[in-house]
């Protein structure tokens, strides 16, 4: 969702290579949002190697050990033709000289951009699932997000108590982003527009306090975290918090799926 925070620093751990031809072959992925689509859609025996960043806790939006079994690149051309793949699947964040390389070495290659609506993520997916020849196995997960939308919006109450979303420390998701749609989409108001907020940014604590929201979404423990639910304590503001994982944030696709189921379970938690 949110590949513009994405960690600088590489993550890099020893896994097992899945199986693939010995000479090559196979799906490379250097963007971690197509990882989690490609799981979705065809064998681990297709993926010859994943982006790093999905073994970045910070940044992966599938589960650490499924990462840990698949070969990793750091999105380098050397390292992607080296493996010789049918199909490199990256995304518009990939310099140009890098792009270029890929087409000097005449790979095959798919180009992802960032979707910002539930609809443009369910787009990429069927791009994705025509691009491997898995256009059921697209259908059928967009179908399972369609559901899990319909069941979060199913019976929701007239009243959308504002929401802050934490992705990481003081920075807070604003409107024109999925995560945004989802808030809404679950029951929400996104209350960043309440700050003067769009798209990300950071927000003080002092300025939170001074018109706190009705719930504070945190992707996890933190500094920022607990000083924030300190001070809000103290002026009696009454917020309610809730987790939100980090690995709902970083990217749409198959995520939407828990990441919409959790949100509806806070806002019905919170009731009429």
């Amino acid at each position: 969702m949110l590949r513009a925070i994405l960690p600088l620093a590489l993550f890099l751990a020893g896994c097992a290579v899945p199986a693939r031809a010995p000479h090559g072959g196979g799906i490379v992925s250097t963007n971690p949002c197509a990882d989690a689509i490609l799981l979705e859609l065809v064998p681990p025996g297709r993926i010859a190697a994943i982006s790093h960043y999905s073994q970045d806790p910070g940044a992966t939006s599938i589960p650490l050990d499924v990462a840990r079994r698949f070969a990793t690149t750091t999105g380098t051309a050397e390292e992607v033709i080296a493996l010789h793949p049918d199909l490199v699947v990256t995304s518009s964040f990939t310099p140009a000289s890098t792009r270029n390389a890929y087409a000097r070495a005449e790979l095959k290659t798919l180009l992802l951009d960032s979707p910002v609506t539930i609809a443009a993520s369910k787009a990429q997916i069927s791009q994705v699932a025509g691009a491997v020849g898995a256009a059921d196995r697209g259908r059928a997960l967009n179908a399972r997000i369609d559901r899990a939308v319909a069941g979060a919006t199913a019976g929701a109450a007239a009243t959308r108590p504002a929401a802050l979303l934490f992705i990481a420390g003081n920075l807070v998701n604003g409107s024109g982003t999925l995560l945004d749609e989802l808030l809404v989409r679950a029951g929400f108001r996104d209350a960043a527009a309440d700050y003067g907020l769009a798209f990300t940014g950071t927000l003080p604590i002092e300025t939170i306090a001074a018109h706190p929201p009705r719930v504070i979404l945190t992707p996890g423990p933190s500094r920022s975290a607990s000083l924030r639910a300190r001070v809000l304590a103290r002026t009696g503001a009454g917020t309610v918090e809730a987790a939100f994982p980090r690995t709902l944030v970083n990217c749409g696709g198959p995520t939407i799926i828990p990441a919409i189921t959790r949100l509806a379970a806070i806002r019905r938690g919170l009731g009429s």
